[in-house]
């Protein structure tokens, strides 16, 4: 049977032909990727394997291989629909990549722990450092600028599952899986600043990278840096794990979670038990406290996370939200009257502090989130995701990065706590994970937020 000869014009013909040509090519290289990722997933899981642990990536692996795989797919849809709305001088022109105005830049990797890092957080005073709790049994501070550890707290004979400063003075809080928080003061010497070299990454959006896992490395600590062995006050009054710990406002109270189910509010001088908070069914996960009320919020294992209120001292008051599914693995305050929270169940929700029957937000992903972070200024959501990613969100629930990650940059095991410090100006962002090293970032707000 003879095909009939097109009617369409040869220019638009050829373009058509040049496009559907891109296509294929397109399609090509992605199947070649996973392919390669394949390869890379079943070589993991063999020295995995090998070494006698549990294989629990694969089935992740292979979720986020689909994810990718119609993730691509829709781009090409897109693509098309946008091409045959264009006119045919167009059609090229559409498949060029476009980046993002917004500038995340990758400025400083920490790396000296010996095991996973569980939680970091910045100092809020003077001299600025960065803090970091491992399950290596220690927690450190960091110089900011250089990357350079100042000094290694040693008192813990667990995982080191939290860290905090105090708002006023030279203290840290940590909480540890040796059933115990300590306070302890530090006092560090900040080295001469370095130059920093430009690592300039667009934020990507919907690009990804082949992933070559480099980081099973034994990673050799710091031998310079000087230790803290000995707190200055020991809280002891759990029966489980203290997975983490908090301020009050005034830094005259903190307040512990534990796997005990119990949340534990202390007197810093005394360290004296003053309440303990019972209510939730099973393990906590996490503790916030307010910036600037005497107000904590506890999550849980039980999928709730409740509100605790000591404003007024004759009444304390306790409201429980049931917004999850599945464990909820951090909420935090903002400075103003929300809390956002994050949950295995692969979901962030925004509440209204007076209002909280039901979210105001809701952020779906396509993984499970842990320990979040919202910006004071510009309140951004940062969501460090079992899957490697960390994407950013506004309070609304609007998409505004996902920052870069490829052989080259960004995490490599799972991203366990996310941290703003807008007071920096060198990062403004960390993150840390499994894969034993904190990151500087440096994000773009105005930039970031000029996207919208």
């Amino acid at each position: 049977m003879r095909v009939e000869e097109s009617k369409l014009p040869l220019s638009l013909r050829t373009n058509l032909l040049d496009l559907f040509s891109q296509i294929e090519r397109e399609f090509e290289n992605l199947y070649l990727e996973n392919i390669e990722l394949r390869r890379e997933i079943e070589s993991l899981n063999d020295r995995l394997a090998a070494d006698g642990q549990a294989v629990e990536g694969a089935d992740l692996a292979k979720g986020a291989l689909k994810t990718k795989a119609s993730h691509s797919t829709s781009q090409l849809s897109q693509k098309l629909k946008t091409t045959y709305k264009a006119s045919t001088s167009k059609i090229v022109s559409s498949f060029k990549a476009t980046t993002s105005r917004a500038v995340c830049q990758l400025v400083k990797e920490y790396v000296g722990h010996r095991d996973g890092i569980w939680d970091l957080s910045a100092t809020r005073t003077q001299p600025l450092v960065l803090g970091t709790a491992s399950a290596d049994h220690t927690a450190m501070l960091w110089s900011i600028e250089t990357g350079k550890c100042l000094l290694k707290y040693l008192g813990h004979q667990g995982s080191v599952n939290s860290i905090k400063f105090h708002p006023t003075e030279q203290m840290a809080l940590t909480a540890s899986g040796d059933q115990t928080a300590h306070i302890w003061r530090y006092m560090v010497q900040l080295p001469a600043p370095q130059p920093v070299a430009d690592t300039t990454t667009p934020c990507e959006d919907d690009v990804d990278f082949s992933d070559k896992d480099d980081a099973d490395g034994e990673v050799e600590g710091p031998n310079d840096c000087p230790s803290v062995r000995v707190p200055t006050t020991m809280l002891r009054s759990h029966q489980g794990v203290v997975i983490a710990a908090d301020w009050l406002v005034g830094g005259k109270q903190v307040v512990t979670a534990s796997w005990d189910r119990a949340a534990n509010l202390y007197d810093v001088e005394t360290s004296e038990l003053v309440h303990s908070l019972t209510g939730h069914d099973q393990e906590l996960t996490h503790c916030c406290t307010h910036p600037n009320q005497r107000l904590v919020v506890t999550s849980s294992r039980d999928t709730t996370f409740r509100l605790w209120d000591f404003r007024d001292p004759s009444i304390h008051s306790v409201n429980v939200f049931q917004g999850h599914t599945d464990t909820v693995t951090s909420a935090v305050f903002t400075v103003g009257d929300n809390v956002v929270s994050g949950s295995d169940d692969r979901t962030v929700k925004v509440w209204d502090l007076k209002n909280m029957r039901s979210p105001i937000a809701t952020i779906r992903t396509d993984s499970a989130v842990n320990r979040i972070s919202v910006s004071v200024n510009q309140k951004i959501i940062a969501l460090p995701h079992d899957n490697r990613q960390v994407r950013l969100f506004d309070m609304s629930g609007v998409r505004l990065a996902r920052l870069p990650r490829s052989n080259r940059q960004g995490h490599r095991r799972m991203v366990c706590c996310s941290a703003w410090c807008e007071d920096n100006t060198t990062c403004n962002l960390f993150t840390c994970g499994f894969d034993r090293q904190a990151i500087g970032w440096n994000i773009n707000i105005p930039a970031l937020l000029q996207e919208k």
